[in-house]
């Protein structure tokens, strides 16, 4: 019997991925309230977030059990119904110690969610030989942009933390429905270049380190432009207060736009051409910009990451997930490392040195990716002017 359409397939995985957005940025924005209710300090707040990010990065060994004994679609509505019930711990959780546990279950359950629904995407190219990962990425950007659009009307009629995120966990019980009926249901990646394994868990290939080391450089780049580009304009380049902000906007847009443009891009270039042009844009864009310096060089330089970053991370899950999901659930986590240790180690070059360098920092860190993506085997891809069926065949007794 033949599966479900590319589009209603393509729509379903999306949802998952808004989910996933709308779930972390709704309980993010409401850190103020969290902070007020449970009388925690600016510290306390970061080790709150830190337990979010050591969960998810702590979580890659249950991952790969997971996915091989429930496969991706199983993986995902189960994590996803997890997520759910940490948004509704998280509105009435009593005490600190308490709000930790219930954030580090919340990581936990990202990484599976995480694995899951890439394993999700790879597979719906490879079932129907067409990209879609990169826009399924720009629908998580859309999610967190939900989230801070329903925290801002929530938020202007009240101030009940329970009653956002009861209508929160609404519109995410609203996504699971509606991703469940067409998700793929596939349930391991075929594994290439691999041998299968003859126990629990193997020593990963020297591929699959290269794609992880490509992941983290890549989220190291990510996360340290949202986290420092905003006091790098003030501090540096002597922005006024209402400029300095544009960075983070301007990284954010620019992503954005470039994830839903970029499966073309692999389509027509393949995803190891733009993996390699698009950090050294990255790249080569930073570093002129931190050496001509003023507000516009600078917004330009960001520009340059948002763009030439934003399909990195989509192409090497979709080359990871063609290792197999033990591959697939390492190279998430060391993203998740790279997205956590980024940040902080730009913070740890500025303080010994200064904040200009600390940004080359995240410069090199693209220019890694791009050495980094000359190993790397990626898939190659069928033009895209030849025909192509909408439906994939499924093997017998593998349907939904």
């Amino acid at each position: 019997m033949p599966g479900p359409s590319f589009g209603r397939a393509k729509w379903s995985i999306a949802a998952l991925f808004c989910f996933l957005g709308l779930q972390y940025g709704t309980w993010v924005s409401r850190l103020p309230a969290l902070k007020t209710r449970l009388d925690l300090g600016a510290g306390e707040v970061g080790l709150l977030l830190m337990a979010c990010g050591a969960g998810a990065a702590a979580s890659f060994p249950l991952v790969a059990v997971l996915m091989r004994r429930l496969g991706s679609r199983r993986l995902s509505l189960a994590s996803a119904v997890g997520l759910v019930a940490v948004l509704a711990a998280l509105s009435v959780v009593p005490n600190y110690p308490l709000a930790l546990l219930t954030v580090c279950a919340d990581g936990v359950a990202v990484g599976c969610l995480n694995v899951a629904m890439n394993a999700q995407g790879a597979a719906l190219e490879k079932a129907y030989d067409r990209t879609a990962m990169s826009q399924l990425h720009a629908t998580f950007s859309a999610g967190l942009l939900a989230a801070a659009l329903l925290t801002s009307g929530v938020t202007t009629l009240t101030a009940s933390v329970p009653t956002h995120f009861a209508l929160a966990g609404a519109l995410l019980l609203l996504l699971l429905a509606a991703s469940r009926r067409a998700l793929l249901p596939e349930t391991e990646p075929e594994r290439t270049n691999e041998p299968k394994p003859n126990r629990s868990w193997t020593l990963p290939s020297w591929t699959t380190l290269l794609m992880g080391c490509a992941m983290a450089f890549g989220t190291i780049t990510e996360g340290a432009m949202n986290d420092w580009s905003t006091l790098y304009l003030k501090d540096v380049v002597k922005a006024s207060a209402t400029v300095a902000p544009l960075g983070i906007a301007v990284v954010s847009v620019m992503m954005l736009l470039a994830r839903v443009c970029a499966d073309r891009w692999r389509t027509r270039w393949g995803d190891g051409r733009v993996v390699r042009v698009g950090s050294a844009v990255a790249a080569a864009g930073l570093a002129l910009a931190l050496l001509t310096g003023g507000v516009l060089p600078t917004l330009l330089g960001f520009a340059c990451v948002g763009l030439g970053a934003a399909a990195v991370t989509p192409c090497v899950y979709v080359a990871a997930a063609g290792h197999g999901s033990d591959a697939l659930a390492l190279v998430a986590a060391m993203g998740t490392t790279g997205l956590l240790a980024g940040p902080a180690l730009i913070g740890f070059v500025a303080s010994a040195a200064n904040l200009t360098l600390g940004m080359a920092t995240v410069a090199a860190s693209a220019l890694v990716v791009t050495l980094t993506a000359l190993w790397i085997p990626w898939r190659a891809r069928e033009s895209a002017d030849e025909e192509r069926g909408d439906r994939p065949s499924v093997p017998a007794g593998e349907h939904a």
